[in-house]
């Protein structure tokens, strides 16, 4: 009696799991054609009381400047890697060791995205490990184009603003298809701490990044595969 009823639960936890799996690769499968309804950031931030500023827009509606500068700021490598820049987290755990009192991350454009879609804020080894699994996901099922253009429209830029159209509306008045390489360059100077480092006013660490942001636009844009995804 005891072994069936064994051999009972661990249908159950099978079955669960299986659905489990089913529903989140349906989840992922919807993303890759429609935006996410709302993501776990967005729901605490507005639960917070931090706002919810958000406008969704289409790839073709966002200026080719913030595409190159999110790429020069955030992830340099992002055409050619498949989700992990393994270069940049040894860089990083060997940093993070001399210096244990600073945390320097190396997460891709990818693995944001997977964490702002999927995902909450908060690490943790159980946290990453899923962050690891949703990102390889992302780069099996998903466009590079597609991964950019979602974490353009997701990523919170300033205190209850996400995405790059709400983000050009409420700093520089005009929709994102019109941002200049300097306004792209800002926003994607505040993408560390959106809550910390201001837009506009600039933050000193926004003034600080801005001009370096654009000296690396300079020297990617040439490149083919940084061409082929900034159109």
């Amino acid at each position: 009696m005891e072994e069936k009823n064994k051999t009972s639960v661990w249908k159950k936890i099978r079955r669960v799991a299986l659905w489990l799996f089913l529903f989140q690769l349906g989840y992922i499968l919807f993303c890759k054609w429609i935006n996410p309804p709302i993501t776990i950031t967005q729901f605490v931030n507005f639960v917070e009381g931090n706002g919810f500023d958000r406008d969704y827009i289409s790839y073709e509606e966002m200026s080719p400047n913030i595409k190159l500068a999110v790429m020069a700021s955030e992830d340099q490598l992002f055409p050619d890697h498949d989700g992990f820049d393994l270069k940049a987290i040894k860089l990083a755990i060997k940093y993070n060791k001399k210096h244990p009192n600073k945390t320097r991350g190396a997460s891709t454009l990818s693995q944001q995205t997977a964490k702002n879609v999927f995902l909450w804020q908060h690490s943790g080894f159980f946290r990453k490990g899923l962050e690891i699994y949703f990102t390889f996901m992302i780069e099996l099922l998903w466009s590079k184009e597609r991964i950019l253009e979602t974490y353009l429209n997701i990523a919170e830029m300033g205190k209850g603003v996400f995405g790059i159209q709400a983000a050009s509306k409420k700093y520089f008045g005009k929709d994102a298809k019109y941002l200049t390489r300097r306004e792209a360059a800002m926003i994607a100077a505040c993408l560390p701490n959106p809550k910390k480092f201001t837009v506009v006013p600039s933050s000193r660490y926004v003034a600080f990044r801005t001009p370096r942001i654009m000296i690396q636009m300079d020297h990617l844009q040439g490149d083919p595969d940084i061409d082929a995804l900034v159109k």
